[in-house]
């Protein structure tokens, strides 16, 4: 038996659309309308209530173009020294990264990444996904790259991938192994590995569980979902639905 089709989203106020997206309070986004700073189709939008499709809808504020996006998913170069944090303590957070309208909305990391650790940073304002991309139980693995300070033996790699324990305040974490579903050396002597867990300074711990020591780390890809190499660090980008199924599926499935 055949679903049935999806019902077409009802046209939303220009007003209510600059405000679902971030550009401030309701008053400010129609003031925004007010003063000739938003355009629609290379259209001077002059009525606030004026209603569009979101569907594909392509907006300007001030000259800038935006997409609408009903959900945020984006994908951001994460550098050294920066915070997965609103409330950084000792270094700049990765929301200064952003444009003031995205940092509006109610984004969080997808998994935290040290301040020293660099590399591929999801963020979204859509909880089901979010719970989806963190939660053990789906099986989403996260590959990292890491310089050790020795390079990883054939004995290290296989006790990373069949499991060591991790000293941890709750009993019962501290009881349960936790291996890497994948572990090698790479030509030019890093270790890459993929977790499907995400406990704190989880890759860190474990390479120091089998005798070594990680001083650099990076995160490669989530799921399918690889770090373009043309993104620069501190680069961000939207994701499309496409790219948002390859973060949620297995490249070794």
């Amino acid at each position: 038996m055949s679903s049935l089709p999806s019902k077409p989203e009802k046209p939303q106020p220009i007003a209510q659309i600059l405000f679902t997206q971030g550009f401030g309070t309701r008053r400010h986004c129609a003031a925004l309308v007010d003063h000739g700073l938003v355009t629609v189709a290379g259209e001077v939008v002059e009525d606030p209530r004026q209603a569009f499709d979101t569907a594909g809808l392509v907006f300007e504020v001030e000259g800038q173009s935006w997409p609408y996006h009903e959900k945020a998913l984006i994908l951001l170069h994460k550098p050294a020294g920066y915070e997965c944090s609103r409330k950084p303590s000792h270094h700049p957070s990765v929301f200064s990264l952003l444009p003031e309208p995205v940092r509006n909305r109610d984004i969080q990391p997808v998994g935290r990444l040290d301040e020293d650790t660099t590399g591929l940073l999801l963020l979204t304002d859509d909880g089901p996904l979010q719970h989806k991309l963190t939660s053990p139980k789906y099986h989403v693995p996260k590959l990292y790259q890491a310089v050790c300070k020795a390079e990883v033996d054939e004995a290290q790699l296989r006790k990373l991938v069949e499991g060591v324990l991790l000293e941890e305040r709750n009993p019962k974490l501290a009881a349960e192994p936790v291996n890497a579903v994948r572990a090698e050396r790479l030509a030019d002597g890093r270790l890459q590995m993929a977790l499907t867990e995400g406990r704190y300074h989880q890759a860190k711990r474990m390479v120091a569980a089998v005798g070594n020591r990680v001083l650099a780390l990076h995160r490669q890809r989530i799921g399918a979902l690889d770090l373009p190499a043309d993104l620069k660090e501190g680069g961000w980008m939207w994701l499309d639905d496409a790219q948002r199924e390859l973060a949620m599926s297995d490249p070794a499935a």
